[in-house]
């Protein structure tokens, strides 16, 4: 006896993507990018599993891009109700990436593949982390900068039991993270206490 074909799943209607929407912004912060491509793989994996059950493929396309449609305007009311906000979550993104180690440059590239525009990471930066040439701004990036140190055991940081680090290596990890030489070479010069007071000083902040 042959099996019988599987049931093609029911399509996501506007309704449907509208309740998965609310589900994961209860659940997670994202930007407007963020939940377009949340929404979008919810559609393909329909898609999928539309296919494995026989569904042609032309119909699934065309059922998709009915559905695809509706995706901006569900987008654009979740902002509207203030469940999205590219700003906030820009904001307290910055915050919390830099007290994990990241420089500004590094939390930028982030923000960037989020799908925040520029004018908004720029000001979003500014008010979390101070405008770039401002001391709060700075005290910021040597903290951001102390915290990776601490994690790599560099400058202020390395074991009493460890051979001196090379101090071209120890540049080199700052560079690859985004940080400046005069930002790296004032955490290596750094006095341990001191080091330690401004992290606990920026992450109480």
């Amino acid at each position: 006896m042959e099996d019988s074909p599987a049931t093609p799943p029911a399509i996501p209607d506007a309704a449907s993507l509208r309740e998965a929407a609310l589900a994961h912004l209860a659940r997670f912060a994202t930007t407007e990018q963020g939940l377009r491509q949340v929404l979008d793989r919810r559609l393909r994996r329909w898609g999928v599993r539309a296919s494995r059950a026989g569904l042609p493929d032309e119909d699934i396309e065309s059922a998709i891009a009915v559905v695809r449609s509706a995706i901006d305007g569900i987008v654009a009311s979740m902002t509207d109700l203030g469940a999205v906000d590219d700003a906030g979550f820009a904001r307290n993104r910055a915050v919390s990436l830099t007290r994990t180690g990241r420089s500004r440059r590094a939390v930028e590239a982030h923000l960037a593949s989020k799908g925040v525009d520029q004018d908004t990471m720029r000001e979003a930066l500014d008010d979390s982390l101070g405008e770039r040439s401002d001391s709060t701004a700075q005290e910021a990036e040597l903290a951001a900068a102390l915290v990776l140190a601490r994690k790599r055991r560099l400058g202020p940081f390395q074991r009493p039991d460890r051979e001196e680090e090379d101090p071209l290596k120890a540049l080199g990890v700052f560079a690859r993270n985004g940080f400046s030489r005069d930002v790296a070479q004032s955490v290596l010069d750094m006095d341990p206490d001191e080091a330690e007071d401004r992290i606990i000083a920026f992450r109480s902040l």
